[in-house]
């Protein structure tokens, strides 16, 4: 069986998730999902990184260990998943026991077959990047990334002698032009390797600075560089994660316990010169890494050149998406414009979400985004087109003929220019071989196929007049609506991997079983023209469902109302000042949390037993970052004269103040001493 294999990066543990992770993380699942239809075995990867010095901090501040500060972070990503309906075959995290012996056994690869040496080094080193960086890098004599401080330093550690490997990487990528996509990134990076010496890389850090990560198996002094770490990701899941052999993937949940997994395999025994070897049964090299274009360099360099020292076949392609601004600008959490994918979901549903971030910008290019292109999408195209395309045909099979389809009698076998302008829509949509789209990540114009579908059908409706038919023409009404239904049952096949729900539902409705069975069955290579049959067996009837309304309209003047009530832009520094009165209305006590327990059907919040002097409920939204047994007997600062709120059915009688730090990171805020609860702060 044919195999597919696709990867997002791993994201880094400590981040808030946001409209970034989530757009890739969803084109990832668009491709598994359309090559589970076309029959292949499919492994689809995601997971979080868990080491660095960032890591490290965060856990310190918190009072935990890295370990237990990465377990409590990780549910973000996990549960955000959940909602969007991704279908990862499995996750991995690098603090897993068979990630980190991988990354050893092929750092031990790579010393013992002489692609690394030690050597002493000076450079500057910014610690929120944990990167070095050179003197003629830096800028302004700051960190050339983040715009952060940097600091001097100089110290042994290990270097892959990446710089050897430069010219052979640009023959590679001039060789193979499908390796890195889309072509303007191909073009960026070629640029960058013919116009720059590329150097070494220092991949390791000395444990007496930076103790979360991991060791080296033959110098326990130093452990492993994040990035070389975090990069391993993607081969080290083929030896442990995947699913077993013969098993086609098909899965819909989230989480690496939901499979079986086979031992993990030995790296290179007796064989480590030779670098290592692979078989038939695995699943390197990768069909498609997905990353920002913030991250092109390290994998199109540094993991491509890794891969070469191996010995390792490199990834059938890396494709470099772009970024999404809001209304405009750049997102930033000191903006307050970062796009929360959850809120996004609880408002318009997760399909809606998924299919604007596909629909409206190529995957290639920057996109802009906002709640009122997205509720316009939702409306033009979700309600208007597809939905009222849905209700229509429903409601007329309803009056017409008991929702009855009737395949009709007489010569089914010509098909007619309504037939072959949806099916040549659907090859445009589906058919990668001859097309490409599906290859080369056109999401955009996939989706423009399906819609070619959507309001052709629309408007054979507007020319066929049914209404008019069902009072003279009984036997031409049965081809319209069997022309509908054909159509309308494409339009659910193609759009599966961006709307899974939504098809699932108009797939019912049309009185069909399970969509992933039915089209697996005829989607597959053998099988694979039988998706486009327009001719069934006549005087066969289907039974469908009564029309259901897919996509509400909404009103675009009210949302957006909302959105620029709760958006309002921040006003600029100094100028948004209070009066001393004004700040003496807050009041602010220093509290003891009594006891902690989470709020049933919350992720975030906890609700908090306080003793500000007396007892009070408070409910506050720190259950991603704390566990309720964390916070008992805790001093807090607490906000004692606010109007009582519920949140999710729950009253509280204040609020918890905490601080934000520069990865977005919560970290409630006490005192330095311990002081008596009830304290008044002034």
């Amino acid at each position: 069986m044919e195999k597919f294999y696709v990867t997002t990066p791993i994201y880094y543990v400590n981040d808030v998730p946001h409209i970034g992770h989530a757009y890739t993380t969803i084109a990832a699942d668009i491709l598994a999902r359309y090559n589970r239809l076309k029959g292949r075995e499919v492994f689809f990867l995601t997971g979080t990184d868990e080491h660095g010095q960032k890591v490290e901090k965060s856990a310190q501040e918190r009072g935990h260990t890295p370990k237990t500060h990465a377990d409590l972070m990780v549910g973000n990503f996990r549960n955000l998943w959940t909602k969007l309906n991704i279908s990862n075959d499995t996750f991995i995290r690098t603090t897993d026991s068979e990630h980190i012996k991988t990354v050893q056994g092929l750092i031990r690869i790579l010393w013992d077959n002489g692609e690394i040496e030690k050597r002493q080094y000076s450079g500057w080193y910014c610690t929120p990047d944990e990167r070095f960086w050179t003197e003629k890098d830096l800028v302004e004599g700051k960190c050339p990334d983040c715009g952060r401080a940097v600091e001097q330093i100089q110290e042994e550690n290990y270097f892959f002698l990446m710089s050897k490997y430069q010219e052979r990487l640009i023959k590679y990528i001039e060789d193979n032009p499908s390796y890195i996509l889309p072509d303007t990134r191909r073009n960026e990076v070629l640029g960058f390797l013919k116009n720059n010496t590329l150097g070494d890389l220092c991949i390791s850090r000395p444990k007496s600075r930076l103790a979360w990560g991991i060791p080296f198996s033959f110098d326990k002094d130093f452990v492993v560089y994040v990035w070389f770490d975090a990069l391993v990701n993607y081969y080290s899941a083929t030896k442990y994660l995947t699913p077993p052999k013969g098993v086609r993937s098909q899965k819909s949940g989230v989480g690496s316990e939901n499979l079986q997994h086979p031992p993990a395999s030995p790296l290179n025994k007796g064989g480590i010169k030779g670098g290592l070897t692979l078989n038939s049964d695995d699943w390197w090299p990768a069909d498609h890494h997905l990353v920002g274009k913030d991250i092109l360099t390290t994998h199109a360099v540094y993991w491509s050149t890794m891969l070469m020292a191996l010995k390792l076949p490199l990834p059938q392609n890396i494709f470099a998406h772009g970024w999404w601004t809001v209304n405009g600008k750049k997102m930033s959490k000191s903006f307050g414009n970062v796009v929360d994918p959850n809120a996004m979901i609880g408002k318009y549903g997760a399909d809606a979400f998924r299919f604007f971030l596909f629909r409206e910008v190529p995957f290639g290019l920057d996109g802009n985004f906002s709640e009122e292109a997205l509720i316009n999408r939702i409306n033009t195209d979700l309600a208007n087109d597809l939905g009222n395309l849905l209700s229509r045909f429903l409601t007329m099979a309803e009056k017409y003929f008991e929702s009855k389809i009737e395949i009709p009698m007489g010569d089914t076998t010509e098909i007619n220019p309504f037939a072959r302008e949806c099916i040549n829509a659907m090859h445009t949509a589906i058919d990668d071989e001859n097309y490409g789209h599906w290859s080369h990540l056109r999401f955009n114009i996939i989706l423009d196929a399906i819609w070619i579908i959507v309001r052709a059908a629309n408007n054979h409706i507007a020319q066929k007049e049914p209404w008019k038919l069902a009072k003279s023409n009984t036997e031409q009404l049965k081809f319209v609506m069997f022309n509908l239904w054909n159509a309308i049952r494409l339009t659910a096949v193609a759009l599966h991997p961006f709307m899974p729900d939504t098809t699932k539902k108009i797939w019912k409705q049309l009185g069909l079983k399970s969509l992933a069975d039915e089209t697996r069955q005829s989607f597959g290579s053998e099988k694979y023209p039988e998706i486009f049959k327009w001719e069934w067996t006549p005087g066969y009837e289907i039974k469908v469902s009564k029309a259901e309304q897919l996509f509400p309209r909404i009103e675009v003047k009210k949302e957006m109302q909302r959105e620029e009530k709760a958006s309002a832009e921040p006003e600029a520094e100094g100028l948004n000042l209070i009066t001393i009165d004004d700040f003496l209305k807050v009041k602010l006590k220093v509290g003891k949390v009594i006891s902690a327990e989470r709020v049933k059907k919350s992720n975030k919040l906890i609700k908090l037993q306080v003793d500000t002097g007396e007892m009070r409920q408070v409910v506050a939204g720190i259950g991603n970052v704390y566990a309720p047994e964390d916070l008992t007997g805790k001093k807090v600062v607490v906000v004692t004269n606010l109007q009582p709120a519920k949140l999710m059915g729950v009253e509280s009688q204040g609020m918890v103040l905490a601080a934000t730090d520069s990865d977005g990171v919560l970290s409630i805020l006490t005192t330095e001493k311990d002081v008596k609860e009830g304290a008044g702060i002034k």
